[in-house]
Order: C-alpha cells, then sequence, then structure tokens
C-alpha cells in the first residue's frame, strides 16, 4: 500500500469502515470528532486505534479534547469523506510529488524554501526538504485549512503564519521567519503551487 501524508485533514472514502492508528510523541492527545463517534486518547509510548464510518458525503469537524498545552484549543482536524471514486482521484493526486517549479518567481520561493529554516521541519517530496518534524507540504495549496486547523488556507493567512506564529497559536513549535517582503512574495508564490 502506498501511504499519504497529510496534515490537519484525514480524507476517507464514504459507506467503508475507517482505521486510525493513533500515537502522540509528546503529551496525552484525545481525537474526538463528535458526528464521527467517540473520542479516543493518544497516550505518549502507547500505540492505539479508532474505528469509524462516514456514510455522509461531507467536512466533519474534530478537535482535540484533553488538554495539551498552550495551543490546545486551537488544535483541530477535518474528516472530509468523499464518495469512493472522488476519494480515488484525491488519493491519486495526492501520491504525486510536488509540481516543479515553472517561473522565475515559484524558483526563486523554492529556493528561499530549500535555502532557509523551513527543510528543518518541512517535507515536500520530490525536493531535498526531507524532515519530518512538522507537516509535510506537499500539497499543502490543497487544503483547507493550517495551523491545525485554526486558520482558513489563504494567502495572508498563509504569510502572518510563516512570519508570527506564535501570535496566531501561543505555544507552536514554528519559530518565526523574518524574511524580506520580495523574499515572502516568491515563497508564498511556491507554496501555492503546491496542490
Amino acid at each position: 500500500a502506498l501511504w499519504v501524508t497529510d496534515a490537519n485533514e484525514i480524507h476517507v472514502p464514504t459507506g467503508q469502515p475507517v482505521l486510525i492508528e493513533l500515537a502522540s510523541n509528546d503529551v496525552i492527545h484525545s481525537l474526538w470528532v463528535p458526528s464521527l463517534g467517540g473520542k479516543k486518547d493518544l497516550i505518549p509510548r502507547y500505540k492505539d486505534t479508532l474505528w469509524f464510518q462516514a456514510d455522509t458525503p461531507g467536512v466533519y469537524r474534530g478537535q482535540c479534547a484533553e488538554f495539551c498545552g498552550h495551543q490546545h484549543a486551537k488544535m483541530g482536524v477535518e474528516v472530509i469523506a468523499h464518495p469512493p471514486a472522488e476519494f480515488q482521484q484525491w488519493l491519486a493526486r495526492n501520491r504525486l510529488p510536488a509540481p516543479h517549479p515553472t517561473d522565475t518567481v515559484t524558483q526563486r520561493g523554492q529556493e528561499v524554501f530549500l535555502a532557509g529554516s523551513c527543510v528543518l521541519c518541512h517535507a515536500i517530496t520530490g525536493t531535498r526538504a526531507t524532515s519530518h518534524a512538522g507537516p509535510d507540504l506537499t500539497h499543502l495549496a490543497s487544503r483547507r485549512r493550517i495551523a491545525a486547523g485554526t486558520l482558513p488556507n489563504s494567502r495572508g493567512n498563509l504569510a502572518a503564519w510563516i512570519l508570527d506564529p506564535q501570535s496566531i497559536k501561543p505555544g507552536a513549535n514554528m519559530p518565526s521567519n523574518p524574511l524580506s517582503p520580495s523574499d515572502l512574495e516568491a515563497l508564498l508564490a511556491y507554496l501555492e503551487t503546491l496542490k
């Protein structure tokens, strides 16, 4: 089976049971998607599983239901249930590597990403960015939300998140990234191609 790495979203086919493997690297969390069933704790050093089934296509909002630190109130997830054929299309798209930059602005944005501190925490398939300390960004532009569900995924929100994540989500592990306006614009242009 081929894996798909995502962040803030769990895509599933409708009408089929789904098994999620749960693990936490740091503190106790609790995955809770009220419309799809109960909640399950994620305890460091222990693995657990959660079964659920979404019978109707749509977006189901979830939340960490265990106090896990400063950022707890802003730790959400969305389960996006697709009809089976649409889910297979989503799966095929998300198994592809990131597209290569096609113009000078997005090429510069990729250079800013790869030369800066971004590569210390993030991966983009098809590039030399391979860290998994933070979310994989290969298909960032296709996600509905960023910052663990805190913000809609828009250019302005992404810029604010990159520059000063602590002002949005105190306690987040992502550091501030002071960039020149031209580097930020190029980086945003590049990240917007990652669909």
